[in-house]
């Protein structure tokens, strides 16, 4: 049974915690309302959170970030650091908002190639014009036990749609994405009829999920990563991948 003493700490409790969330309602509503009347073109806020810092809120624009004090008279567009840990907070949620379930990926519209067993996967959108792509690409052949998903997306323009569908069309469209990649043998031009709806599939799969430049990597934990990486930064992120994907 229990006593009063108990009763009047679990009462102290709730009201305690229902003017914490009355509280940072009124924030959220005061935010929303004085950044809305004094920048009329700032993007529609998806969402208002308390951060880390006192009196500090995050504001979510789809997976872009700003900052505001508890009246929203302020903005900050910028990085927020815990220096204490050593982390890159802002950083941090944001590989959380664009996180893709790697499990989710329709890896039939993906050129795929393996080294050793293959064990190991990762994901990686990339257009054949792209300077940075081959690069990437030839670091990987020095990485063991990996099987790579490659997702054309042809977005540098130029003959980067002729030249994914000349590779996509190929024969052996694996051989013709690692000659043209790693050797720089042009693609034969593709001829009758061929189904390239894989490729518009991938620039609707790269545009839902905001993928803005070449190489995007995607790893089997879901972190996504913007751009090239060095071999031991691909080594690194591929055993925490699999460890977390495990």
């Amino acid at each position: 049974m229990a006593t009063p003493k108990s009763v009047l700490c679990r009462l102290a409790f709730a009201l305690g915690m229902a003017a914490l969330v009355s509280i940072a309602s009124a924030d959220e509503a005061a935010i929303r309302k004085n950044i809305a009347e004094r920048l009329p073109d700032f993007p529609k806020i998806d969402e208002v959170s308390k951060t880390q810092m006192p009196g500090l809120y995050e504001l979510r624009v789809g997976t872009d970030l700003y900052y505001t004090d508890e009246l929203g008279d302020h903005l900050i567009e910028g990085q927020l650091i815990d220096t204490r840990n050593r982390l890159n907070l802002t950083e941090a949620r944001i590989s959380k908002l664009t996180a893709i379930d790697f499990a989710s990926l329709p890896l039939k519209d993906a050129i795929v190639w393996k080294t050793g067993t293959g064990a190991r996967k990762i994901a990686v959108f990339a257009d054949p014009n792209c300077g940075y792509c081959k690069k990437f690409e030839r670091e990987l052949q020095q990485v063991k036990d990996v099987t790579v998903y490659t997702f054309l997306y042809p977005i540098l323009g130029g003959d980067s749609p002729a030249k994914s569908r000349d590779i996509w069309c190929a024969k052996d469209s694996t051989k013709a994405w690692r000659d043209w990649m790693l050797d720089g043998a042009t693609p034969a031009k593709s001829l009758g009829q061929c189904d390239t709806a894989a490729l518009l599939r991938n620039v609707n799969l790269g545009r839902k999920h905001k993928v803005n430049g070449t190489p995007a990597l995607v790893f089997e934990d879901g972190r996504r990563i913007p751009g090239a990486m060095s071999i031991e930064q691909i080594e690194k992120q591929l055993v925490a991948s699999r460890g977390k994907a495990g």
